[in-house]
């Protein structure tokens, strides 16, 4: 039994694997290859968005996979410019044609504002809107499981007046060097499963020699490590790679980090993304 073989039930009952591949920035005549290369290896969670404008080539290597459907876990976003519920209708059933699937495991509003004005103006009712579209599709059967991506604490409590599901998700920005533990532990009272997005920082944390000297004790890589701690938070990890070998690499953490190291990396801070400052999510807002 391998960490592809271990899952968490969500708040519904739903099961979803604890290992996941990412695919942002994977291009979308790219993406099935990637897919199936995953799904040959094990993996069983697949994690896309509208945003990443790669559903139709997610879903072409589900069908294609070799596996069936209901063996795989399928998540992807709302768009985050998406505020409203008639759009939010449309756009949901528009992930469905996409991806060519009867059902999505797991649809997520992907931030709590447009990227345009991230952690910015009040949309607070428009969340609501598109909360209800989901929650709505999730009663019909279109999706198995709903939440939210980049949601603080507030943005949560502003969905909540006239919910009828709490969501069963939150996906986030976690990695050693940016651990929200507040929010996480809110989460985790509310039986809201965390998403570890990013969980090796985009690649700036494999320059930190404090982390690499810890991989190098464990004789594990820094990707590795990494992994291993967003596992060992209780959250979902979602390591992004379209290269087979990294995904095979991404799988062997069969280690468990101490105590004192989760600690060190649980204190760690500053971690400087270089160029992708420039993406909202690594901006520091």
């Amino acid at each position: 039994m391998t960490i592809l073989d271990e899952t968490y039930t969500l708040s519904n009952g739903v099961e979803i694997p604890k290992l996941g591949l990412g695919t942002w920035f994977i291009d979308d005549d790219k993406a099935a290859a990637a897919v199936r290369a995953a799904v040959e290896i094990g993996y069983r969670n697949i994690d896309t968005a509208q945003a990443y404008g790669n559903e139709r080539g997610v879903g072409e290597g589900v069908r294609t996979a070799g596996v069936p459907r209901d063996a795989l876990f399928v998540s992807t976003k709302l768009a985050a410019e998406i505020k409203d519920y008639d759009q939010a209708v449309d756009a949901i059933d528009g992930s469905l044609e996409k991806l060519g699937t009867d059902y999505i495991d797991l649809m997520l509003i992907h931030s709590p504002q447009p990227w345009d004005d991230f952690r910015g103006g009040d949309y607070a009712k428009g969340n609501r809107e598109a909360w209800r579209a989901l929650e709505e599709a999730h009663q019909t059967g279109k999706i198995r499981a709903i939440g939210v991506s980049n949601f603080q604490q507030q943005d949560l409590e502003n969905i909540a007046p006239g919910a009828t599901v709490v969501p069963h998700v939150n996906q986030l920005l976690v990695h050693a060097g940016n651990t929200p533990s507040e929010l996480l532990d809110y989460c985790d009272n509310k039986q809201i499963l965390v998403e570890a997005y990013s969980p090796i920082a985009h690649g700036a944390i494999l320059d930190n020699a404090e982390v690499q000297a810890m991989a190098d004790k464990y004789s594990v890589s820094v990707p590795q490590l990494c992994i291993r701690y967003t596992l060992q938070l209780g959250t979902v990890s979602l390591p992004k790679t379209a290269n087979p070998e990294h995904m095979r690499s991404n799988t062997e953490v069969d280690f468990e980090i101490s105590s004192d190291d989760m600690d060190t990396l649980r204190g760690l801070s500053d971690v400087d993304y270089g160029e992708h400052s420039a993406f909202p999510v690594y901006s520091g807002k």
